[in-house]
């Protein structure tokens, strides 16, 4: 089975037109907008269907496009709404087509604002609509002023016990950017290398030790640059090595290289990546070397000659199933 852990809701543009009308309102007067019917929401669902069909996907986890999450945006009833409105959307999906999605929550993360606004979110999307997991923007201010702490700060703790409560785990996923230094692609990059130190520096582990992270886009830049903080880590005089704490963490196979593949299988291991692809997204663009577009990771990683056949499985499948414990019952 092919199971693609990291992939995005497509929505038809009437959502689009209410995300406007929020932002235009401001959330005032304070109103949630129903779902569009079946009509609106079947068409572009059924091109997600194709489209995993084409590229031997079997089953897609869906959560919301991190970039048009609007954490940023004031009032925190903008995306506190509109939260709520993608989710009941990812919800449909994963009813119409119970053997083809899962759902992943967003939450409705605001600015600097503490992650308890985001439990009854959470909790509703996981008891209620049969969630496996959710995301996490490291920071929601979106580089619009100074972010909250580090995601190995006590800051996040109320969420973390939310998490190991409900047995879901949490993709780390930045979202939008407002910084002109910054697009929004190497905001993730960033924020996850970021979330990986902070992690790893903290006692998060040792307080949470069922606490299940996932590092969107093969871990930032951590992986590729493990000299570094190898060093830096016996600089400390750790008892574990850097090599021991990244295995506390797992990753997924967006990076749409496989040099950059080949090598995060190598440092990380294979029992510690699952795949992932973001398709539709940021690579579904055709690649002329490989003749096919950036993001059909399949026959990449199939093509990695070293990669045992158990390897494979234990990304495609096994390392899926393992964590996310609610998507398989």
């Amino acid at each position: 089975m092919i199971i693609d852990s990291h992939a995005h809701v497509v929505m038809p543009e009437t959502a689009y037109r209410y995300m406007a009308d929020l932002v235009s309102s401001r959330g005032n007067p304070r109103a949630g907008r129903k779902i569009p019917d079946d009509e609106i929401l079947l068409p572009p669902t059924e091109k997600l269907l194709k489209q995993m069909d084409d590229v031997g996907t079997d089953i897609q986890f869906l959560s919301p496009r991190p970039f048009a999450q609007m954490h940023s945006v004031r009032p925190g009833t903008v995306t506190e709404l509109w939260t709520r409105y993608v989710n009941d959307i990812i919800a449909w999906q994963c009813r119409q087509f119970p053997d083809r999605f899962r759902g992943v929550a967003g939450l409705p993360q605001f600015r600097d604002t503490s992650p308890e606004n985001c439990l009854e979110e959470l909790e509703r999307c996981v008891k209620e609509l049969g969630f496996v997991g959710c995301l996490i923007n490291p920071d929601p201010v979106e580089g619009d002023g100074a972010p909250p702490p580090g995601m190995g700060d006590e800051f996040w703790y109320p969420l973390y016990e939310k998490l190991v409560e409900l047995d879901v785990p949490a993709l780390v996923h930045s979202a939008s950017c407002c910084h002109a230094r910054e697009s929004y692609t190497l905001k993730f990059i960033n924020e996850e290398s970021i979330a990986i130190i902070s992690l790893l520096e903290s006692k998060v582990f040792e307080d949470f030790p069922n606490l299940k992270i996932v590092v969107s886009h093969g871990g930032g830049a951590i992986p590729y640059q493990m000299g570094r903080f190898r060093a830096w880590h016996l600089r400390r005089k750790k008892d574990a090595t850097f090599d021991d704490l990244m295995r506390k963490l797992y990753f997924d196979t967006c990076n749409y290289s496989e040099e950059a593949l080949d090598l995060l299988f190598r440092v990380v291991g294979t029992d510690n990546c699952m795949f992932g692809t973001e398709r539709p997204g940021t690579g579904s663009v055709h690649n002329p070397d490989w003749g096919h577009d950036f993001d059909n990771l399949k026959p990449v990683i199939e093509g990695i000659g070293w990669l045992s056949e158990a390897d494979r499985k234990k990304i495609f499948e096994d390392n899926c199933r393992k964590v996310y414990t609610r998507a398989f019952k």
